[in-house]
């Protein structure tokens, strides 16, 4: 696929086991599919230097570090000062995943809003952009996010959205990003279709969720960066548009949010 527009997975895990030690087959793969940037997400700050040891490994690939809000009961806190020391590092790129998550977990619920509070106390601090998790958690999610907006801006993405559009509306009109996972291209996601298509297209990003949640035709098997292109296929279809041109959108908008990685793309 060496036509392919370039596209980018702006959210995978290449660090979980499910890849092992495929990983550089993996980047080749993707980058064959036109996926030429990765952003992978570390989600126990513990396992940070095998997550950046991947970033440094591959061009093109990037890293970003957080405590994931299933984790949070189980993790130490994390700290506003150690999140910006690992900003520091010119291949990280994001301030998460952190979120909440009260699907299986919300007995945690009170760790995981202290836990959301510092990680976007970070991303003010570093300029750099909030990844969330949500799930289960729209009425908090949207209170906790507009209060503290209010407190001071910061830029944010809400990773593998598929909540409901009143949290969509919330994160759209503060700014933020809606990341178009697998999950859209599923045959039964027409509420979720419908809430990106009335969203604006400068505020659409693409990622697989790697190795979770693979789109048609891959479903049920693992996932994968080079996926993000079948995605991006329903998304252009979606907006009624060609496959390049929504390539090229979801491009400008990784960017515009991800500054720091979109710096060499622009050089190369």
């Amino acid at each position: 696929m060496t036509d392919a527009p370039r596209i980018t997975d702006s959210h995978c895990h290449l660090d979980f086991p499910d890849f092992g030690d495929e990983i550089a087959g993996v980047v080749a793969r993707a980058r064959a599919a036109g996926v030429h940037r990765m952003v992978t997400i570390c989600t126990r700050l513990k396992n940070e230097p095998a997550v950046r040891a991947i970033a440094e490994a591959h061009e093109g690939v990037f890293y970003a570090a957080g405590t994931h809000p299933m984790s949070a009961a189980e993790e130490p806190l994390a700290t506003v000062d150690q999140l910006a020391a690992l900003a520091r590092h010119p291949k990280f790129v994001g301030i998460g995943e952190t979120g909440l998550d009260y699907h299986y977990t919300a007995d945690s619920r009170a760790i995981q809003q202290t836990s959301l509070r510092i990680h976007i106390a970070a991303a003010r601090q570093t300029g750099l952009p909030l990844i969330i998790h949500a799930r289960a958690a729209d009425g908090d999610m949207a209170r906790i996010l507009t209060e503290e907006h209010r407190n001071g801006a910061f830029t944010c993405v809400m990773h593998c959205f598929s909540s409901g559009p009143d949290l969509a509306r919330a994160a759209l009109d503060l700014g933020f990003y809606l990341s178009m996972s697998g999950i859209a291209a599923f045959p039964k996601s027409h509420d979720l279709r419908a809430i990106f298509a009335a969203a604006p297209l400068d505020r659409i990003l693409l990622e697989t969720d790697a190795p979770y949640l693979a789109p048609p035709p891959h479903r049920g098997r693992r996932n994968e960066p080079a996926y993000t292109a079948h995605t991006a296929a329903v998304g252009a279809d979606l907006f009624g548009l060609p496959l390049a041109e929504f390539a090229a959108r979801t491009e400008a908008n990784f960017d515009r949010l991800f500054t720091r990685a979109a710096a060499p793309a622009r050089a190369a």
